[in-house]
């Protein structure tokens, strides 16, 4: 029976292709609106989100608004098959309003409040700029809610940032109010006594300052989550006048790669479907598979937020303007990248921008049309040829990822982590840490989830953890649970030290993951830049990884309590001492590694072992070359395997059997070869 997820929108069940549009930047000249939808018909663009910074046009006074060259735009959209994602212009609001209503404006860490400029400088907490933001929303649901164009509302712009006026500290000492009932429960969880730093009123709380409070991690820690709710609470407020006027259409709010301002855990649960933004640095260097596999990481993590396919709302058709070298595209880097997002779950290709702006801080950065006007450009043909290719393949509309393996990924984590004042203050590389894991499973083509501690388990046969540095109690025992079921579970170094309100676990690291990994780890060391050890695989280990490989940065101290023992330390005054353990629990198996290791070979080989032992799914049965990866998507009847080449280099993969071209229909098989930024897309019956 075939398993699909409904389209993002029942008026488009096609992929979405289209960009960013800014007609209220040209509406001195009305021919070009016209030529514009000439060229998207050209380009087999069918969507456009629009309106996303005007509120100055629709808005030009207080209490005044223009929305004829909306509804124009609009109107023509409709009548030549053309639809829009509109968006709400909260992301930049007018001079006026500044001017007349200051508060609007954020007030930095330093309790400074900013000028007027820029954009996403407002307070979400701002009394004022609710209210307006309410009037401008009502209206545009009002006008627009039922027009026959419109598939969705895009909500205001890549939210971020914070503020702390005096609206936002109120609102913070509320918040903590709720969570923790009393000061002496906020003291003891925040462990104010050291330092002398013990609140005794409410109103002694304040947001950490560069001039005041930094040193309480756990204050900073409740901050940054506060700083996640109240720009939720904000986005709820928004789309309030939105789902009265139409509940149906879908709301989403654009997210960014990996942003570590906001935890989009908890912001996806109040979005209908995840957008995101993906800028990738192509070419920067030789190693095209390490951006390849960091945006891989992105979008698996996106459509592991609800576990069903997302939009890439943003990309460049050819290049930025505000990354530190501009980079062009090579011959066929656009279609790998954006059938890259489809192969891992995306249903939609979209750009930044459609058409070029003459002026401001963002007329050089790409576009589907450059400032000479006319589609007769490599970067428009590119665009068109694959507006053409992703017409061809709506029967991969709504299709999941079937995912079996997953890696352990929590902004609360990732925050505390880096706050912690611990083994390596010059850079704990946690983002580095887990791509490490993520990668190895990508080189393999495993296909990944990007779960959080608070996700289902369930579904997974190997989760990998690395660097867990704050875990909850709870799931300690969720992931014990996994294990005992049958489950393998790999943990690493600088796991299970602190709880949710980063106080240290007692009775011994990794706290809640003693048992269940038979570990003890006594202590951590920090190494030197310079300074090196090795990981000495034990002859007969259980994995059959043989050799010695180059360990830096971290070195866990344990003591095997019932784990077995694979590989020790090579050098200093802990040689010998274990690095690599195994523990049988239950019907599964929980292993730790003790140190980083840096050579990636090492994990391909530590990963590509624990996926055989636990029967995960690969994408393909076939060995894949460095830099090449196979990704999957399958109804449950026919799978739509996605081999791409981030090598750099032409490639060769042996087919594991006879397969389906899905872009030709012609039949694939024996070696298959691959040019420089290739990808075929493949189809078989569903194994």
């Amino acid at each position: 029976m075939s398993n699909k997820f409904p389209p993002i929108s029942a008026k488009l069940p096609v992929f979405m292709h289209g960009a960013d549009y800014n007609p209220d930047q040209w509406l001195h000249d009305p021919a070009v609106l016209e030529e514009d939808i000439r060229l998207m018909k050209l380009a087999h663009c069918n969507v456009m989100a629009v309106g996303i910074f005007s509120w100055a046009t629709l808005e030009p006074e207080e209490g005044t608004f223009r929305f004829d060259w909306l509804d124009n735009v609009l109107d023509q959209f409709a009548e030549n098959g053309i639809y829009a994602w509109v968006a709400t212009p909260s992301g930049a609001r007018p001079a006026w309003m500044s001017q007349k209503y200051p508060e609007v404006l954020r007030v930095a860490p330093n309790r400074q409040r900013n000028l007027h400029g820029l954009r996403h400088n407002h307070c979400y907490t701002s009394p004022v700029y609710r209210e307006k933001v309410t009037i401008m929303n009502r209206e545009l649901a009002r006008r627009y809610s039922q027009h026959p164009a419109v598939v969705g509302w895009h909500i205001s712009n890549e939210f971020g940032g914070e503020c702390h006026c005096d609206y936002c500290q109120e609102a913070f000492r509320a918040w903590l109010m709720r969570k923790y009932g009393s000061l002496e429960a906020l003291n003891a969880a925040w462990w104010t006594a050291f330092w002398s730093h013990t609140y005794t009123d409410w109103s002694q709380v304040e947001s950490p300052a560069p001039h005041g409070e930094t040193m309480v991690h756990g204050q900073n820690l409740d901050w940054r989550r506060f700083v996640t709710d109240q720009t939720i609470d904000f986005y709820k407020h928004e789309i309030v006048p939105l789902k009265e006027a139409n509940p149906e259409l879908p709301c989403t709010a654009n997210m960014m790669d990996l942003f570590e301002g906001l935890d989009y855990r908890k912001f996806a649960e109040a979005v209908d479907v995840i957008s995101w933004d993906a800028y990738p640095t192509w070419h920067a260097s030789d190693l095209e598979a390490a951006v390849g596999s960091w945006f891989a990481f992105n979008h698996d993590l996106f459509r592991s937020l609800k576990r069903k396919p997302f939009m890439l709302m943003e990309s460049t058709p050819s290049l930025t303007n505000w990354q530190p070298v501009s980079k062009l595209k090579r011959p066929g880097m656009h279609r790998l990248s954006s059938l890259q997002a489809v192969a891992h779950g995306s249903d939609t290709v979209q750009y930044f921008q459609w058409r070029k702006s003459r002026g401001s801080s963002e007329k050089f950065h790409g576009a589907v049309v450059d400032h000479v006007g006319h589609e007769h450009t490599r970067v428009f043909k590119d665009v068109a040829s694959l507006g053409e290719t992703l017409s061809g393949l709506t029967e991969l509309i709504g299709t999941p990822v079937p995912a079996e393996a997953a890696v352990l990924f929590d902004w609360d984590n990732r925050w505390a982590v880096k706050d912690a004042q611990g083994p390596r203050n010059q850079g704990i590389h946690y983002e580095e840490t887990v791509m490490q894991h993520y990668r190895a499973m990508w080189e393999l083509g495993i296909p990944t989830d990007v779960v959080g501690s608070g996700d289902d388990f369930g579904a997974y046969k190997l989760i990998a953890v690395p660097m867990a540095y704050l875990l909850r109690e709870e799931t300690g025992k969720r992931l014990e649970k996994f294990v005992e079921n049958g489950g393998t579970l790999l943990a690493t170094y600088w796991t299970g030290i602190v709880d949710e309100n980063d106080l240290c676990h007692l009775g011994g690291f990794p706290g809640p993951l003693r048992k269940t990994l038979g570990i003890w780890a006594e202590e951590i060391e920090g190494l030197h830049d310079h300074d090196r050890n090795g990981l000495e695989m034990n002859a007969g280990n259980a994995l059959g990884i043989e050799g010695t490989y180059e360990v830096r940065e971290l070195c866990d101290l344990i003591h095997a309590e019932g784990a077995s023992v694979l590989g020790v330390y090579e050098s200093d005054f802990y040689a010998g001492r274990p690095a690599l353990t195994m523990n049988a629990f239950g019907r599964g198996q929980a292993y730790y590694l003790a140190a980083r290791v840096s050579d990636p070979a090492f994990y391909e080989k530590l990963y590509g072992r624990l996926a055989a032992d636990a029967g995960v799914r690969r994408a393909l049965n076939s060995a894949l070359p460095a830099g090449v990866t196979a990704q999957l998507r399958s109804d449950g009847e026919r799978d739509y395997v996605f081999v791409m080449n981030f090598s750099g280099t032409e490639a060769e993969v042996v087919l594991d059997r006879v397969y389906e071209d899905a872009e030709t229909g012609e039949e694939t098989s024996g070696v298959m070869r691959l040019p420089v930024h290739g990808i075929r897309l493949l189809k078989r019956s569903a194994l």
